[in-house]
């Protein structure tokens, strides 16, 4: 199925956009590391972005994640929406000033929470009832668009349908071709000049209609291509093979973001392929269940071996509770139930986590990041 024609650009692959512009620095191999231009100022590539769902990350301040080193962060329209509403946020001017977050932040549409929740979609749109009162809501593509604009952060993201998998080829090609007619709706309805807008690519793990996904959006000539609709059941393999797919048809002159994409070693194989942003709830999830990221792999410190274990996680670690707090504090923190311990380990991770896209970085200017992703195998298995 062809894009309508009146939603084409006629520099759609030639040029990147003025207002969402990437700038390569340093390439080695597929990877590469650059600049990204936006209304609001430049961000550093590749970029990996913690999720503050409603429009904070949980058990950590803004504050403490710009000390860290992050330039941006997520927020999820899905819950803004519902509470406590795009129109109170609007009245703060934007989502930056409501919540005191002054880099750069990203909207996801929704789609991947409505399809956990079982949507029902149609050609309009999806319909699902919210997580905090059962009442049935519609977002249509256009009503995400407009959302997203009250909301003001930097990018925000298309409606897109989302599958879990597996599932059946059919189902597959259904979603991602619904997701074409609703990625041509929301272009047409976007109307911020200073707000990029990104593309979703859907396929599932069938590698044809990922291809087919992201030839037809990269048509629509979107700010920036993500590539959704991954980790979300398959294996690594299977990801990586999808990714590829897409890929090979999606602009190196535009960015690229694989969506909720967490662990260290999919996120160095991605970085190889040329991948830019990744976004993920992992960190601070699995910190809320006492377990830390580390360079040596996960360390599960509810478990009693820690209990009198005076060393911090991780020894070269610059965060708060590395440099502050052992290991066996954390633990009884974690295992009684205390707050302190969850936000401990949340700030750990998320420094883990904007450590090891620096060494990617890092790995891409002087050409290891094969090695990297090869020691980070050898410590997180697979």
């Amino acid at each position: 199925m062809e894009p309508d024609p009146k939603t084409e650009s006629s520099n759609a692959v030639s040029k990147p956009s003025k207002l969402f512009r990437l700038e390569i620095a340093k390439a080695d191999s597929g990877a590469r590391r650059g600049q990204v231009f936006t209304a609001r100022g430049t961000f550093q590539t590749p970029v990996f972005m913690p999720v503050g769902t409603r429009g904070t990350i949980k058990a950590a301040l803004v504050t403490q994640v710009a000390a860290i080193g992050y330039e941006v962060i997520l927020g999820n329209t899905y819950h803004l929406m519902l509470r406590p509403g795009a129109e109170v946020i609007k009245s703060f001017g934007s989502l930056h000033a409501f919540t005191g977050w002054h880099g750069h932040m990203l909207t996801d549409s929704g789609g991947f929470q409505v399809m956990s929740l079982g949507a029902k979609y149609s050609e309009s749109g999806a319909t699902f009832r919210s997580v905090y009162d059962g009442s049935s809501h519609t977002v249509t593509p256009e009503a995400a668009v407009e959302l997203q604009e009250m909301i003001g952060a930097d990018m925000q993201m298309v409606l897109d349908v989302c599958t879990m998998l597996p599932a059946s080829r059919e189902t597959i090609k259904d979603a991602a071709e619904l997701t074409h007619r609703w990625a041509e709706r929301a272009r047409r309805a976007k109307t911020r000049s200073d707000q990029a807008q990104l593309g979703i690519v859907q396929g599932g793990t069938e590698l044809d209609l990922r291809r087919e996904s992201a030839k037809y959006l990269e048509q629509l000539d979107f700010e920036g291509y993500a590539i959704g609709g991954l980790a979300v059941g398959e294996s690594r393999e299977e990801m990586l093979r999808a990714l590829d797919a897409a890929l090979e048809h999606l602009p190196t002159a535009k960015v690229r973001y694989l969506m909720g994409v967490g662990d260290p070693i999919g996120i160095l194989e991605a970085i190889s392929r040329g991948v830019d942003m990744f976004d993920c709830v992992a960190p601070s999830r699995m910190a809320r269940h006492g377990t830390a990221m580390t360079f040596a792999g996960k360390l599960h410190l509810k478990n009693l071996v820690y209990q009198r274990d005076q060393d911090p996680i991780e020894k070269d670690c610059p965060c708060e509770a590395c440099q502050n707090y052992p290991r066996g504090l954390i633990r009884h923190l974690v295992t009684v139930g205390e707050p302190t311990g969850g936000s401990l380990l949340t700030l750990h991770n998320l420094t883990f986590m904007h450590r090891l896209i620096e060494k990617a970085r890092k790995a891409i200017d002087d050409g290891s990041l094969a090695k990297l992703v090869s020691s980070t195998r050898d410590s997180w298995g697979n």
